[in-house]
């Protein structure tokens, strides 16, 4: 096939949400000529979804990054790269003095003094927000004028579809244009920043461009991922029909909101980490058999005056919070895991690095402490720039990249003591070949047209939702993979279905690694093993080629 070789970069980044943006920003500022590639336009990302905040310690006479560090160690579960957390809870307040200094714009009080909140696992307020519940709209708003002002050349329209790889060295990416032609951006180095994989799951609150593109293109290249069975639930998006679902913020529940029953009882510390109260809600709709629970936002004073987006936002779809229980129930937010990196974003891949979602750098574990994900993208991206600047060319075996080093040494035949640290996730079996009749009962679809692109991705979408979800044990899993390989046989190749087939990609891989992890763990819960088993499971599991 003929491609249409484009302009060639220094640094081609691939997404334009704040981790692509934040890179974008640094590698300007160290001269590199820079192109970002997106799907959509600049701002439209994940970015300005994001509702919560950016966790980071400002005020340190109460507060201090040692007890950051403690809270999203123990949220994590026991995944946590400690080495990594020290570099973002160390780093976070510079990067955001660094983001202010651009002209975002955070909420502060009459004194003049920043309005730090508390939310569900932190031990202390210190949590920005902008507008109430509209920081990451600041957020990207602020970095996509700083970028707008500089000479960076923008590829908007264009889905990346795979890596150029040359002599086992990453020197670019093919992509689709608007107008359906393939064509070759190249560069001396790649930054995946391509954000998450919400699109997954049926009820999510992230926008449709989330189909986990750069994880996928990661897979196919034989690159390593981590951590895929982690996708975290926010526990209150909103139970409408609009999707992406509305968040209704975690910093409501921090400072009062209270969630109940179907009875109006109290049901849940609100303030937990958030995988604790997913299931709690997913606990209390099975036993109630509801469709959601309810946030009672009534208890809340200056609701509208505090946070003005959301209460907007409940305006305009026919919700009143300051005199009604609002309908919330969990949606697909946040995957922890992603493209495997170590503390400078390098991959397993010379040339391509990855930053924010699409990537694990061992922060998170296997569940995200609520504000941490921004403050991630915003510290670790520049730390790109950094090594490239330095001459960095391999990755290192640290962060959560140190626990790819017993595979190595295990495929080389070398003496191994601590295998323990990491698991190899095996290519996806299902233990029974489900017939499509069993398959449309299990998940309550209809298979017999499948035709249309978009009727397959929505069955896609439905069925990890009911088999990879909240909940999930070794038969709904083996459902679900059944599924996934229907779908993939149908798959006619053209870069038409190009999200579709990063979707299955996936998805097959996040169930792999679901059944693999025979315990439960943070945001992976399996209720036919709902212990966690430290002496055997307190490691990643990692794909490789």
């Amino acid at each position: 096939m003929n491609y249409q070789k484009i302009s060639e970069f220094d640094l081609l980044i691939v997404g334009s949400g704040v981790a692509g943006l934040s890179a974008a920003i640094a590698g300007t500022a160290a001269g590199m000529n820079i192109g970002i590639l997106t799907k959509g336009e600049l701002e439209q990302s994940a970015t300005k979804w994001a509702q919560g905040g950016v966790a980071a310690v400002i005020d340190s006479e109460q507060d201090s990054t040692d007890f950051h560090l403690e809270d999203t160690i123990n949220v994590g579960a026991g995944l946590c790269d400690p080495v990594a957390v020290s570099v973002l809870v160390n780093e976070g307040p510079i990067r955001v003095k660094e983001l202010i200094s651009l002209g975002a714009v955070f909420d502060v009080g009459s004194d003049g003094v920043f309005q730090l909140a508390k939310e569900g696992g932190h031990s202390f307020p210190r949590v920005l927000h902008a507008g109430g519940a509209a920081t990451g709209a600041e957020i990207e708003r602020a970095l996509v004028q700083a970028v707008t002002q500089t000479d960076i050349e923008l590829l908007n329209g264009y889905l990346a579809i795979d890596l150029i790889i040359e002599n086992n060295k990453c020197v670019g990416i093919s992509a689709l244009d608007s107008q359906g032609h393939i064509k070759q951006v190249r560069a001396q180095n790649v930054i995946l920043a391509t954000g998450g994989a919400g699109q997954l799951y049926s009820v999510t609150t992230n926008p449709k461009e989330a189909t986990g593109d750069g994880i996928a293109m990661a897979l196919r290249a034989g690159v390593a991922v981590a951590d895929m069975e982690f996708m975290q639930f926010h526990p209150t998006a909103l139970y409408h029909s609009s999707m992406p679902r509305p968040l209704l913020s975690e910093a409501l529940r921090g400072h009062g909101a209270i969630l109940r029953d179907s009875h109006g009882n109290r049901f849940v510390d609100e303030l937990q980490s958030r995988d604790v109260v997913s299931r709690a809600i997913a606990r209390c709709m099975a036993e109630q058999k509801t469709n959601h629970v309810w946030l009672d936002t009534t208890v809340l004073k200056d609701f509208a005056q505090r946070f003005p987006t959301v209460y907007s936002s409940l305006k305009s779809l026919g919700f009143d919070p300051e005199v009604e229980f609002i309908p919330v129930a969990p949606a697909a937010h946040y995957l922890c895991g992603g493209i495997l990196t170590d503390l400078d974003g390098a991959t397993s891949l010379e040339g391509l690095w990855a930053a924010g979602e699409t990537a694990c750098t061992g922060v998170h574990g296997a569940n995200r402490l609520g504000s941490n994900s921004l403050l991630e993208g915003m510290v670790f991206a520049p730390r790109i720039i950094e090594a490239i600047q330095e001459g960095k060319q391999y990755f290192a075996y640290q962060g959560a990249m140190e626990a790819l080093k017993p595979v190595a040494e295990k495929e080389n035949n070398e003496s191994n003591t601590n295998i323990k640290k990491c698991t190899k996730a095996p290519v996806i079996k299902t233990k029974s070949n489900f017939s499509v009749e069993q398959l449309e009962q299990f998940f309550g679809i209809d298979l017999s047209n499948l035709s249309k692109i978009s009727t397959r991705r929505e069955i896609l979408q439905k069925a990890m939702t009911i088999g990879a979800g909240v909940v999930r044990d070794e038969t709904s899993l083996n459902y679900v993979a059944c599924l996934i390989e229907h779908l993939k046989s149908l798959s006619s190749g053209k870069y038409q279905e190009q999200e579709l087939e990063n979707l299955l990609i996936v998805a097959s891989t996040l169930v792999s690694f679901s059944l693999t992890r025979t315990e439960s763990r943070g945001s992976h819960w399996r209720r036919d093993f709902p212990e966690q088993k430290d002496d055997s499971w307190r490691c990643r599991i990692i794909k490789v080629s």
